[in-house]
């Protein structure tokens, strides 16, 4: 019988024992929740609160008690352990259980049991014990620690938490303004369908209609349907189907159904002959710009009253795709002069000869989105059919075509369309830029699709939020992409573990008085207010890099105390600069008993490659819009308004915890900003960088207020972006790293409060 163990991601200190032994025997259910205010386990009709009754318990059910007699004094030492803080009385205490382990596996009996997981957690929860632990000096301790962490179902719950604790933004109030629901909608009966056309890929504001449907469905415990509505062979293609398939996959979009409107072509074709035989369709061959000027002007067709007869034997003509009858269409007989000119005969059925990429030639006629719409939501069962307000003039039109239809009523739930300043939408201009090798293809981070904005470093969770933020508003607005950012920034901020990247260009090199005689490796924290980010390894030397930017601010006269991050305080004593003023060499004393918060400057630096710690390569690549135009009016020539350089690239020197990155990690390069690691070329490592919402990062560079990029060592690069296949951003930081040997070099106070 598996139970549910019920935990807050904010409760502190973490209920570490009582999640790894359930994680371990699976024996309870682990279900994140921040709504509860402390640990609990439901047992039948009762509940455990306290967190060594609810490791006693587990470990009792699946048989991991262990040495009965001796368990109190680990479970009261484990208590102990959670609020020690004296340094004298912390390592008393890893004394005793480094002796007690020196010549034993476990605490008890030869496999983890409940006394292992209670201290195990103890430790775990106390970052000042974990801090000494990691120091190596208590190697048995050390060992017995590290085993329990390495276990798969430890791994996996401490990957689980990070989840959870990233994805716990996401709260209620996003979803505030959908409150009014949808119109007789019943729990459990509601459907709704998201109907892209495939002929080409995904972008924002696809993304806004997929995950609204999702979210309607999934709020009212229903259905989404994917339906392809590919009924234009001209236009569409099997493999953008697959695509489609994958860009909602990055949008964590999942249907319960995948459909496609071709399915129903036979089912279209009877609905088609019956609005005829009814006398409400009937066979036009008015050519188009004339139709379209007689539907402006409320004329009607001249074959507006043609018989039944003659309009059925046309269809069958357009039907076999005759050289007669690719001259005519089927127009629906609704008005000739209506003021919404959506009613006023709309085309429902065309003649179209090329093969359809699923059915072949099997037919030579084909619905139009407006005809094929209305009658698939209903006998797929759709119950709310989500549109943009754009399309309001024709919701008469599509109730129009149900009635003549004769079929089941669906609701039309409308919402407004998503536009950004200084971005495309249109496929057509979209295509255009790929033509042109303006971009790197339809996954280049400058574009608005669902690929290129993903690979720009957007979050399903940001995007969610975002979309939901908007609620039922009508408004139709061009909005900034501070927004959606900055809540991206929030997302990815308490995650993202932190690194450091010296730029190339005029690196200066420092020599440390006082600093190490030879390389030294400490363990620091990859995220200073996470923990459970884990650690990285930092190499200390008196030999370091820093930035010529850095280095051209300090104040040599005076002898300015900086800061090293990580490290310490440093006295700048002397510099040299060559002819220009370029800064060649540094040199600095090490300063470790100096007050971090006295000094004006924190800096990031590199110890200087050698063959056992070499600096791998990076490049930094930022962008600017594709174009400079807020907003593109229709009739405006894209080529016009091109961004003459929209891609920079700054070449680095990384800390070497970058090798462990894949595909799709997010970090932060600290003083630098966030980024997307995107790929490889020769050993060098490819960053884009994320937008963090803040203005100065998303203004276009191409006109006022900024004439170009504010870096002079930004240096405008050819696209070299190759085709990405990542998109899986489950893994946000990398592996555990083993402790090296302690030193006595570093200031390491603890950065974290019990």
């Amino acid at each position: 019988m598996a139970f549910i163990l019920t935990v807050p991601t904010k409760q502190s200190p973490f209920p570490y024992a009582a999640t790894a032994i359930a994680a371990y025997s699976g024996k309870a259910e682990i279900n994140f929740d921040d709504s509860a205010s402390a640990v609990s386990l439901v047992v039948g009709d009762s509940t455990i609160n306290e967190e060594d009754a609810i490791v006693q318990y587990i470990a009792k059910e699946a048989g991991l008690a262990g040495d009965s007699a001796k368990a109190p004094t680990f479970f009261a030492l484990a208590k102990n352990l959670q609020t020690l803080a004296v340094f004298p009385e912390i390592i008393a205490a890893l004394n005793s259980l480094d002796d007690h382990l020196a010549f034993r596996t476990f605490l008890v009996g030869h496999e983890p049991s409940a006394a292992d997981w209670i201290v195990w957690g103890s430790v775990k929860g106390n970052i000042k014990i974990l801090g000494l632990l990691k120091n190596n000096q208590h190697v048995h301790l050390l060992r017995w620690f590290s085993y329990l962490e390495s276990l798969k179902s430890t791994q996996t719950l401490l990957a689980n938490l990070t989840d959870a604790k990233a994805n716990k933004a996401r709260s209620n109030k996003t979803a505030a303004g959908f409150a009014l629901g949808l119109e007789d909608a019943i729990d459990g009966q509601v459907v709704t369908r998201f109907p892209p056309e495939p002929s080409g890929y995904l972008h924002i504001g696809h993304a806004k209609a997929a995950m609204l449907n999702q979210y309607f469905a999934k709020m009212y415990h229903g259905k989404l349907i994917i339906r392809f509505d590919d009924t234009n062979p001209s236009k569409e293609r099997s493999e953008f189907e697959e695509t489609i398939l994958e860009d909602l996959q990055l949008l964590d979009i999942h249907g319960d159904v995948v459909t496609h409107t071709s399915d129903h072509f036979e089912t279209l074709y009877n609905f088609a002959l019956k609005l005829i035989k009814d006398g409400t369709a009937y066979a036009d061959d008015t050519e188009q710009l004339q139709m379209r000027e007689e539907r402006f002007n409320g004329i009607a067709s001249k074959h507006r009253e043609d018989s039944v007869e003659e309009n059925l034997k046309r269809f069958e003509e357009m039907k076999a795709g005759t050289t007669e009858g690719q001259r005519w269409c089927i127009r629906a007989k609704i008005s000739v002069d209506n003021p919404n000119k959506a009613m006023r005969d709309p085309v429902i059925y065309r003649c179209n000869v090329l093969p359809h990429h699923r059915t072949g030639d099997k037919w030579k006629v084909y619905p139009t989105y407006d005809f094929a719409c209305p009658i698939v939501d209903s006998i797929e069962g759709v119950t709310h059919a989500l549109r943009t307000n754009e399309y309001r003039d024709r919701n008469p039109q599509y109730f129009w075509m149900i009635n003549a239809a004769g079929v089941r009523k669906v609701n039309i739930w409308d919402f407004s369309r998503l536009n950004f300043i200084y971005t495309l939408l249109s496929k057509r201009k979209l295509h255009w830029f790929v033509d042109q090798k303006l971009v790197g293809g339809w996954d280049d981070p400058r574009f608005p699709t669902v690929r290129g904005i993903r690979r720009r470093g957007m979050t399903v969770e940001a995007l969610t939020q975002f979309m939901l933020a908007q609620g039922p508003s009508q408004a139709a607005v061009s909005m900034e992409w501070d927004s959606i950012w900055t809540t991206n920034k929030k997302i990815i901020d308490p995650v993202a573990p932190r690194f450091w990247a010296i730029a190339k260009e005029n690196a200066v090199p420092v020599i440390i008085k006082g600093g190490p005689s030879s390389s030294e490796v400490k363990l620091v924290p990859k995220h200073k207010k996470n923990s459970d980010v884990g650690e990285k390894k930092t190499v200390y030397s008196s030999s370091i890099l820093i930035e010529q930017e850095d280095a051209r601010s300090f104040d040599y006269e005076a002898n300015e105390e900086v800061t090293l991050m990580d490290w310490g305080n440093a006295i700048v004593r002397s510099k040299e600069a060559d002819a220009s003023g370029v800064i060649t060499s540094i040199t600095m004393d090490l300063n470790l008993e100096g007050d971090f918060r006295k000094t004006k400057k924190k800096i990031t630096w590199l110890a200087q490659p050698t063959a056992d710690h070499p600096l791998p390569s990076v490049a930094l690549v930022d962008f600017d819009y594709l174009i400079t135009k807020k907003k593109l009016e229709e009739n405006d020539n894209v080529a016009d308004f091109v961004t003459p350089v929209s891609e920079f690239k700054e070449f680095a020197y990384a800390d070497a915890n970058v090798l462990e990155l894949t595909k799709g990690d997010i970090i932060q390069f600290e003083r630098k900003g966030y980024y997307i690691y995107d790929h490889e070329v020769n050993g060098e490592r490819t960053f884009f960088k994320i937008p963090d919402g803040r203005s100065a990062g998303i203004a276009s560079k191409a006109g006022p207020p900024a004439a170009a990029p504010a870096a002079s060592s930004k240096k405008a690069e050819p696209i070299s972006q190759p085709p990405s296949s990542m998109y899986s951003l489950e893994k946000i930081y990398g592996n555990d790293i083993s402790a090296d040997s302690a030193s006595q070099m570093y200031k390491m106070d603890s950065i974290y409060k019990v």
